[in-house]
This record gives structure tokens, C-alpha cells and sequence, in this order.
């Protein structure tokens, strides 16, 4: 590819809307552009990128036995609804009605669809195992959607469906599943983990989420230090401590407290740790009730886990501050269990505190050194906060350890959940109709791009993983237009690598050497090799890696090796 005849119009400045690095680089490298919130198109140079990545995938689904095909984007409203996630879903669900009136919506996943086919097209067990894929576009109506592509309302995935005659059968796809998408990612030249995690709105049982490691992900993970143990923090459990509560150690005393609402005001006022101090929270019970969940100070409450326990609304909602003043008499900011008539469920460390501060149940009024049996009623323990550094593993080999990652890819056993409400069957070998047993495996394509960079940066712009970068070769000729020796060499070369399929960048434009480097730095190009007059005089060619921190000259005896150890490409077609 010759620069003069590419699209490549790259920015100096970070773009003042880009929250994120893969935001600020994709916009100044001219990968994307923003039509509307959430909405971009993708440019010659990120769609290298892009199709790079698509082009891992399909050859490790094809290894892995799935089949390629392709659903349409438009799905009919009665496909939902036989599912029942056409009211579940929620708003991030684009409906539509068109000219006859029929409901429908644009797909942020293709369940419904898949089923479909398979209802119509499947009709014994002689015909499973099989594993449906697609590459296609989503939507998804954000309520706020940031970070460029990482979090876009209209996005790209793979997502892959497998059918089963039964949990076996299903066992065994998703552990298929399971073996490609390690081979993907490591494809990819990514540092990623594979981790535990909740099934969410797709629904199903066992589910494994992979992360690409960045300390701009969104979630949190957590690993043993010691063991193979790895899962979201949402769906890691936090053992009961061990050992003997404390006994009390003083009598317990009210205190005023103005203004001291929070956990930080509490312990700054009391001048006592954060760890010394319980807080309550109020929900909404599923009885029009309430219910609270009672933490240590400085431990965070995990939603998934309160939404689980008996009784808590679902999805979980904290109760409406009028509603907590109307039951139970004083403002949220002074609620504790000493006297507390409603019901209530105790997080295993703030069971095992003793001499603790807690709110006396009358505003702007704590208690201290309050004792379990002795001022209040025992608690009985369960599992509600996040894990922390430094918790015990729950595969009891040594601690957690928390990285932050970005969701990549995500894989389900959905069991019968859409076989069964679709009444999608087959007959088995005793000739008896049965539901088939599927899985969902999906990966975020636009995503990877954006996580790629996010972990694969520098000051002076994104640093490739080789896999995915749109050029292998950056041949930087100064004073091509002026020098016919630095033009000949240079043609030269670029038609060498051509031939031996090297993805190469030849920059023939008409730029000072700074700028020709900066935009080959910005947009990540692996190798670059800088051809100038003096270095012809002396057979010697610049060459320098994307992350080496100075160029070295080489001879041009050198060449031929270098050339040899680049990586062919065959999307790079254009002369």
C-alpha cells in the first residue's frame, strides 16, 4: 500500500469528547469517525484492523467444527415474545413498528432467530451435534454510551449457538467452545484471563467470561495467587472469616453525630477506621416491604448476591428515602440493627465485628462499642459484599488478587431455556420429542480493537500486537520526491516485500521525517526502515522496531532476513 493513495488523515490533538486512550488514539490515527452517540464508522485503516480480527475467529470456529451463516438484523417482534424477553429485555431493546403495523426490533443478540432456523430446519438427534455462527451487527440502545466503540450503541460480534440432545452433548460443545477461544485470543497477542461469571440477561447456568487485562477496564477480576481460581468480582464468594468473634470490650454509648451521613463523615468525625463502623442499606422488599443488608464499613455491597436472597425485590432497588422515614421513623444516614424491627441480613464480616459504631435509629445520632447478642440480636450470616485484595482464595490456595479487565468475549450453557419456551425439538434414539440442550458463545470484534490499544500504548500512539496490526512494515524514504536514488531504492523494496507477501506501508508522501514518523507511531506499525541518501552512500538502511527506544543503522545485506521474519498478509491486495 502507498500512503499517497490511502486514506490516512491522522490528528495531532486528542479529540476533546474522547474519554478513554482507544477513543483519543482510534480518532487521531483516522480509524474511526462519529456520526452520532454510539455511532461510528470505520475507516480504512481500522477496518484493516478490524477484518484482521474476524479473520482469527472464523479460522478457529471453522477449526472448531461451527458453521458459518448469517441473521438478519431485523427481528420480528413474535420470536420475542415466544421467548418471553420481549417485555424483559428493557429499553436497550430498539423496537419498531414498520409500514403493516407488525412490532419488531433491531437484534442485540440472535436467540430468538437461531432457535427459529433450527425449529424449522432440525428434526432428529442423527443430525446433532451442531454449532451455528455469524458475524454481524448488533444494536443496542444505550442509555449512555461512551468510550468510543468499547461501549457503542450499534457494534459488531461473533456469536455463536450450539444444540445438544443433551447436558452432555452440551458439556462437550462448550468445552469446544471453551479450547477456541483460548486459541483466539492467544492468536490475538493479548494478555487476557478467562474467568467465573453470571449469565445475566442471556440466562442459563454455567457461564465464563474473558477479560483483556487494562487498568482502564471496567470490571473488576479477581485470581487465586496460588490456584487456577479466576472470576468476575460480582460472582466470587467471600469466605466467613475465621476464628472467635472478639469478646466485647466496652459499654455501649450514644453519640451525636450531625451531619456525619456517610461511612467516610462517620469515621473522620468518631476518629475510628472505616472497618469499625457497620452501615445499613434499605431495599425494597418483593412485598412492598423493606429489608435490610447491614456491611462493614468499608466493604461494598455486591448487587447480584442481595438480589438473590429471599424476599429482596428483583432487579434490586435501594428504597426511596420518604418511604424509610415513613417506616422506620429517622433518615437513612442513621439506621442500625440495635432495635431495627425490620427484616435484615448481615454480611459474614460484619457478623464477626464486635465493639462496633452503627447508626442508633434516630437521626444524626450514632452508637459505639455496639456487641452482637448483647446489645442486639445475633446475626445470622450471609455472603453480600464484593471480595477485596487480599481475601482468601475460595479455592483455599492463597489469597485474591484484583486486576481490571474488559470484557471481550463471553460464553453460556443455556440449557433449554430458549428450546423449550420456542417449543423447539427433536427425536431422540428412543423416538421421543425432546428440547435440545444449547449454548451461547459470543465475542465483542469492534471491542477487541478497542481493547487491543487500551493495553497496547504509548505516549506516542498505539502499539500493535503483530496479529492485529494494519501494516507489518513502515518503509520511510526522505526526500522521495526529490532524491531518483532514495525513489529507486525505495520502489525497489516495496515491491520485494510485495512479492514476498509482506503487508507493507510505503510512505510516498511529501512530509518531513518527523511527521512521517510520528503518523507510523501513531498508528502503530510494527517495523519501520527509513531510507535516505547518506545511508545508500554507505549500503546501510534505519531500522527500528514500534517499541524499541532508538533506531539502529543496519547494512543491506541484512534486509533479506528481516523481510523473512514479518508476517505475510493477505488483505493487503492494493499496489
Amino acid at each position: 500500500m502507498r500512503a499517497s493513495r490511502y486514506h490516512l488523515f491522522t490528528l495531532k490533538e486528542n479529540p476533546v469528547d474522547a474519554e478513554i486512550i482507544s477513543h483519543q488514539l482510534m480518532l487521531r490515527s483516522g480509524m474511526i469517525r462519529r456520526h452520532a452517540a454510539g455511532i461510528y464508522s470505520w475507516l480504512p485503516l481500522g477496518l484493516r484492523v478490524l477484518r484482521k480480527v474476524e479473520q482469527i475467529i472464523r479460522e478457529e470456529m471453522d477449526r472448531a467444527g461451527a458453521l458459518e451463516l448469517l441473521m438478519p438484523s431485523f427481528q420480528p417482534a413474535e420470536l420475542w415474545q415466544e421467548s418471553g424477553r420481549w417485555d424483559q429485555f428493557g429499553p436497550e431493546l430498539l423496537r419498531l413498528t414498520d409500514r403493516h403495523n407488525r412490532d419488531a426490533c433491531i437484534g442485540p443478540t440472535h436467540e430468538e432467530i437461531v432457535t427459529d432456523i433450527f425449529r424449522r430446519e432440525v428434526n432428529s438427534y442423527r443430525q446433532l451435534p451442531l454449532n451455528f455462527y455469524q458475524i454481524q451487527t448488533k444494536f443496542r440502545d444505550e442509555i449512555r454510551p461512551r468510550f468510543g466503540v468499547m461501549r457503542s450503541r450499534e457494534f459488531i460480534m461473533k456469536d455463536a449457538y450450539s444444540f445438544d440432545i443433551d447436558k452432555d452433548g452440551m458439556q462437550h460443545s462448550y468445552d469446544v467452545m471453551d479450547q477456541a477461544y483460548i486459541a483466539i485470543f492467544d492468536r490475538f497477542g493479548l494478555e487476557y484471563r478467562a474467568v467465573n461469571a453470571d449469565s445475566g440477561a442471556i440466562g442459563g447456568s454455567t457461564s465464563q467470561e474473558f477479560h483483556v487485562l487494562a487498568d482502564s477496564g471496567e470490571d473488576a477480576i479477581a485470581f487465586s495467587s496460588e490456584g487456577q481460581f479466576a472470576a468476575n468480582i460480582e460472582t466470587v464468594e467471600a469466605l466467613p472469616p475465621t476464628g472467635e468473634r472478639a469478646a466485647p470490650g466496652a459499654t455501649m454509648q450514644s453519640v451525636d453525630t450531625p451531619g456525619m451521613h456517610s461511612i467516610e463523615a462517620l469515621a473522620s468525625g468518631l476518629k475510628v477506621a472505616p472497618q469499625k463502623c457497620l452501615k445499613t442499606l434499605i431495599v425494597d422488599a418483593d412485598d412492598d416491604g423493606l429489608i435490610a443488608l447491614i456491611l462493614r464499613g468499608d466493604h461494598e455491597l455486591n448487587t447480584l448476591k442481595a438480589e438473590r436472597l429471599d424476599g429482596v425485590a428483583s432487579p434490586l432497588r435501594m428504597a426511596q428515602r420518604d418511604k424509610i422515614k415513613q417506616v422506620l421513623g429517622n433518615d437513612i444516614g442513621s439506621i442500625g440493627p440495635v432495635g431495627l424491627t425490620i427484616k435484615r441480613y448481615v454480611d459474614h464480616s460484619a457478623a464477626a465485628m464486635s465493639d462496633f459504631v452503627c447508626g442508633a435509629n434516630q437521626d444524626d445520632k450514632h452508637l459505639q462499642n455496639v456487641n452482637w447478642g448483647r446489645d442486639c440480636d445475633e446475626a445470622v450470616s450471609v455472603d453480600l459484599r464484593n471480595i477485596i485484595d487480599g481475601d482468601p482464595s475460595p479455592d483455599g490456595k492463597g489469597q485474591l488478587r484484583i486486576l481490571r479487565g474488559i470484557e471481550v468475549g463471553h460464553i453460556f450453557q443455556l440449557g433449554q431455556k430458549y428450546s423449550e419456551s420456542m417449543q423447539s425439538s427433536v427425536l431422540d434414539m428412543q423416538g421421543k420429542t425432546v428440547a435440545p440442550f444449547m449454548g451461547c458463545y459470543g465475542i465483542g470484534v469492534t471491542r477487541i480493537v478497542a481493547a487491543a490499544i487500551e493495553q497496547n500504548h504509548d505516549d506516542r500512539g498505539i502499539i500493535w500486537p503483530a496479529a492485529l496490526a494494519p501494516f507489518m512494515l513502515a518503509i520511510c524514504p526522505i526526500n522521495y520526491h526529490k532524491s531518483a536514488a532514495v525513489k529507486e531504492a525505495a520502489d525497489d523494496l516495496y515491491q520485494r516485500c510485495r512479492a514476498q507477501g509482506v503487508n507493507v506501508l510505503l510512505d510516498d508522501r511529501a512530509l518531513r521525517p518527523g511527521v512521517m514518523f510520528s503518523d507510523m507511531d501513531l498508528i502503530g506499525v510494527p517495523h519501520r526502515i527509513v531510507l535516505s541518501d547518506r545511508g545508500l552512500g554507505a549500503q546501510q538502511f534505519e531500522y527500528k522496531g514500534r517499541s524499541d527506544q532508538d533506531a539502529q543503522d543496519m547494512p543491506f545485506d541484512n534486509l533479506t532476513s528481516l523481510i523473512d521474519k514479518l508476517v505475510c498478509d493477505p488483505c493487503d491486495t492494493v499496489s
